[in-house]
């Protein structure tokens, strides 16, 4: 004990002697705590007072003697537990078949497999109401049956699996493919068939990719908002949704509050257990660059039964997608399948304010997310200081929060002096900013520990300080996770919809929240029109960013010779 208080003496001393150093560190510990921490507390406190302010638990017991509210919960639960393992499923599938067969069409599978992660969550809800529903294209136009279950367990299930697998697929593609095929090579020297190998070998080297894949799209789907509120229905409640129509709805602010922090238990402790147990588990092959042939992991049915299970997937998910460009150019989806510009017109007319307000949001809030996430990885990876384990969980948390959870706090927090944002652009751009930096700080993470700190060390010993070597030495180096974070904060704001549909306004609107109120009103065309607009928008980003990185790089290596 005494030798870690002369320790934390000892930083704290060192970190005196660079203000610059200090003032980052006390700035953004002072952000976390005004945008992540304090609307939290709101609405724990929100949850634990009646109206007169008082602690009262009333909200709590309402809640859990409600049997609409448990159901709700128990719906939540059951709803990400099953997406957490169908979603797995066909990550690894598509993860096992691209890595250790040689079917064809391997980029093409690769291409689809992250294709869901560029599309709002909730356009997979609309598309599969669109293809599967009441007028559905495939139930009642080809089969001619209309009470497919859509609204529900398996409706909503289905298009949680789609909207989210690509998450369980990035994963387990690192983790398979850095799996050397020598393992397997010398299963089969000890006599071992093909099957054995795979549940001896691969398999057991997989599952903490597993574990974490799934306690990631626990935490994806219990926090996920669109696609129940489209899909759930009042037979099938889902606590996310019931949560903002308590507040919306019945302005029961108290009773919101109550069902959010019933949400965020379960998201924290899966947060905990994925960072801090499953996260640390990894399992390491020490070779070097494999050299032997991995074709030899499956036979040909297989290979072909694999091959085959990868394209009804990617069909199933084109067909989604694609359903929703044809509901953009007909006139009215299920009745006029006329082809027609009028939706496209009606978008312009009614929704220009709200595309422009996107695009100035995302555009503001993504290069803030972006940065900050780095100069965040850079004090975790290469600073020693009191508190940086405190700064790590408490920047990572917002991932583990639901978005409902985020929007309330957010109303609770910024609706009164001293902050007062409700309303105003600030309010959406801090949410955007803060929601979506862990994803900076984990690639940023990631890249520096590949970094060799000499580098660094070389730009001190040449007397450059800290402001110098992060902005002209560090930075540059970490330029691919600092883009990665870019593209993801910009799909992500351009996307969003679970804490932003609290926050929007007269004066600030999303594109997403209009899709959702085009759904609502049956107007599924033009709801599929503003999808359009939101998804070109997104390429067009992803595609100038790589254009701007691919000139970057090039500029770089020409100055080099």
């Amino acid at each position: 004990m005494v030798l870690k208080a002369e320790e934390t003496k000892n930083r704290l001393k060192n970190l005196l002697k660079d203000p610059l150093l200090l003032f980052t560190i006390l700035v953004i510990f002072a952000s976390i705590a005004i945008f992540i921490l304090f609307p939290l507390f709101k609405v724990f406190a929100v949850s634990l007072t009646d109206r007169a302010g008082n602690f009262s638990m009333d909200a709590y017991q309402s809640a859990l003697q409600n049997r609409y509210m448990r159901q709700g919960f128990f719906n939540s639960l059951l709803v990400a537990g099953l997406t957490a393992l169908f979603g797995m499923l066909v990550g690894y599938l598509f993860a096992y078949t691209v890595n250790r067969t040689d079917i064809p069409l391997k980029g093409f599978f690769r291409t689809v497999a992250v294709l869901p992660i560029v599309f709002p969550p909730f356009i997979g809800a609309l598309s599969f109401i669109m293809l599967f529903g009441f007028n559905g294209l495939i139930t009642a136009g080809i089969f001619g049956y209309r009470n497919f279950p859509v609204y529900g367990l398996w409706g909503l299930m289905i298009v949680q699996v789609v909207s989210f697998f690509p998450v369980a697929f990035i994963t387990l593609d690192g983790v398979i493919g850095t799996i050397s095929p020598t393992l397997e090579d010398a299963a089969f020297n000890l006599g071992a068939n093909r099957f054995q190998a795979f549940r001896k070998v691969i398999l057991p080297m997989s599952i903490p990719g597993i574990a974490s894949t799934m306690l990631v799209l626990f935490i994806e789907s219990l926090a996920d908002f669109g696609n129940p509120l489209i899909l759930a229905g009042s037979k099938f409640p889902v606590l996310s949704v019931q949560a903002y129509l308590q507040i919306t709805g019945m302005y029961d602010t108290r009773g919101g509050a109550a069902l959010a922090i019933w949400l965020l238990l379960p998201s924290i402790i899966v947060f905990i257990l994925q960072k801090y147990w499953v996260g640390k588990k990894k399992y390491i092959t020490v070779t070097g660059k494999p050299t032997t042939s991995v074709l030899k992991s499956v036979n040909k049915p297989v290979k072909w039964i694999l091959f085959a299970g990868c394209m009804f997937f990617a069909v199933f998910i084109l067909t989604i997608y694609a359903t929703i460009f044809w509901g953009a150019f007909v006139k009215a989806w299920g009745m006029n399948n006329t082809l027609t510009l009028e939706n496209f017109k009606y978008v312009f007319d009614v929704g220009l304010g709200a595309i422009l307000d996107t695009l100035t949001i995302a555009l503001t809030s993504t290069p803030i997310s972006a940065l900050l996430g780095m100069v965040i990885a850079f004090l975790l990876v290469r600073k020693v200081f009191p508190g940086r384990k405190l700064l790590e969980f408490s920047s990572l948390l917002s991932f583990a929060v639901p978005g409902t959870v985020i929007g309330i706090g957010y109303i609770l927090a910024f609706n009164n002096p001293p902050f007062l944002l409700t309303g105003t652009l600030a309010i959406l751009v801090f949410n955007f900013v803060f929601r979506y930096m862990p994803v900076g700080i984990q690639s940023g993470v990631a890249l520096l520990n590949q970094v060799d700190p000499a580098i660094e060390e070389a730009a001190y010993t040449l007397g450059a300080d800290n402001r110098q070597v992060f902005s002209r030495v560090t930075l540059p180096l970490i330029v691919p996770a600092f883009f990665s974070a870019l593209v993801f904060a910009f799909v992500r704001a351009m996307t969003a919809i679970s804490a932003a549909i609290f926050l929007v306004s007269a004066r600030w609107n999303l594109v997403t929240v209009q899709i959702l109120s085009q759904s609502d009103s049956g107007r599924l065309s033009e709801a599929c029109a503003f999808s359009v607009i939101l998804i070109a928008m997104i390429l067009m980003f992803i595609f100038l960013l790589k254009l701007f990185l691919k000139n970057r790089i090039s500029l770089s290596q020409n100055q080099v010779v």
